[in-house]
């Protein structure tokens, strides 16, 4: 006679528990499901069945009879950025505690295929959709962000009625920057822009505003960079190989910090005896003891708990009004910011 488990290594199913309990199948989906109208010798017979069979309820068949995933989608713009690394730590377990796991895809290689992992979250059925980053806001994630409840985190450039951003109060934390080099008394100061978007943008904005308010705007200089480490050497070696080089750069991130960092290690120009520099992020990089840069912090790490909050939210009620919230910045200072040269 065939055993009620059935074949050797198959997987236990619920007909197979409710034969070693002696029970019918629609009484262990009561059981598995705690209803209150099971009594406590059935309830017990069904767990000790569970229990000795090594049974696991088919996660994907309870979530499609629930209409809900329990998965998140998660874009980053380019996960070779530092910061999404402190956001991710704070949104992650946030995400978890409410039952939620994540689906992680890189913005830049999603470009580089047509954005099929964009319209594979809508594929999937994930619950909500979190983009991080400045991303190029493209129809594909305009459409998606359309059907999913979603918020934009660390960026600003998704315009949409129904979508909560969170993000750092990007103008503040450039004057912040700038203010703390014109307090060394540096009046030639230079900026690493950014990617184009509201965010880079803000700072550069922050940048010029911070000048001419201190009467410096005859010594605006602007060198674009691409966030990078490789745009910011390139920004810095133009700014750097000038007659009258500046004394500080005001870098629109870390990355391009570091970058400007090996530049001026290339040219033999000491930081921060004759070259000053602040970035943007306050990143792993910058807190690495052989860097040690000084960096306007974003929170991150506070705001991928609070874009989770905000997702959570906007899951249950999607009809909801967007919201934007602004994180104030701090100025961590450290070694690669001093006095201007004499």
């Amino acid at each position: 006679m065939a055993s009620p488990v059935g074949r050797v290594g198959q997987r236990p199913t619920l007909e197979t528990v409710a034969a070693r309990a002696g029970v019918s199948r629609s009484l262990v989906s009561l059981v598995l499901r705690d209803s209150p109208k099971v009594s406590a010798a059935s309830r017990e017979a069904v767990m000790r069945a569970v229990a000795e069979l090594g049974y696991r309820p088919n996660a994907a068949a309870r979530l499609l009879a629930e209409r809900r995933s329990r998965t998140v989608g998660v874009l980053l713009n380019d996960i070779r950025q530092p910061w999404f690394a402190d956001m991710l730590d704070g949104l992650t377990p946030a995400l978890h505690a409410g039952g939620k796991h994540i689906l992680l895809g890189d913005g830049r290689i999603d470009r580089m295929m047509d954005e099929t992992l964009t319209w594979s979250f809508l594929d999937l059925g994930v619950d909500g959709f979190v983009l991080a980053g400045t991303i190029p806001v493209s129809q594909a994630i305009t459409d998606v962000a359309s059907k999913i409840p979603t918020v934009a985190v660390g960026g600003m450039d998704l315009d949409l009625p129904r979508v909560d951003v969170v993000a750092n109060d990007n103008h503040l934390g450039g004057t912040m920057a700038v203010r703390h080099l014109i307090e060394f008394g540096h009046t030639r100061m230079a900026h690493i822009s950014g990617l184009p978007g509201v965010n880079g943008s803000l700072r550069m904005q922050a940048y010029e505003d911070t000048m001419r308010a201190a009467g410096l705007g005859g010594h605006v200089l602007i060198e674009t960079g691409d966030m990078s480490e490789e745009g910011g050497y390139r920004a810095a070696v133009r700014l750097l190989s000038r007659a009258e080089r500046p004394t500080a750069i005001f870098a629109a991130n870390d990355m391009s910090c570091v970058g400007a960092l090996s530049a001026a290690a290339a040219l033999g120009v000491r930081v921060p005896e004759e070259l000053s520099l602040v970035g943007f992020d306050n990143s792993a990089l910058a807190r690495l003891r052989a860097l040690w840069l000084t960096s306007v912090d974003g929170t991150a790490y506070a705001m991928g708990q609070q874009a989770a909050r905000m997702l959570l939210t906007r899951i249950e009620r999607p009809d909801a009004p967007g919201q934007t919230q602004l994180m104030p910045p701090r100025l961590e200072v450290r070694g690669s910011s001093g006095p201007a040269p004499a």
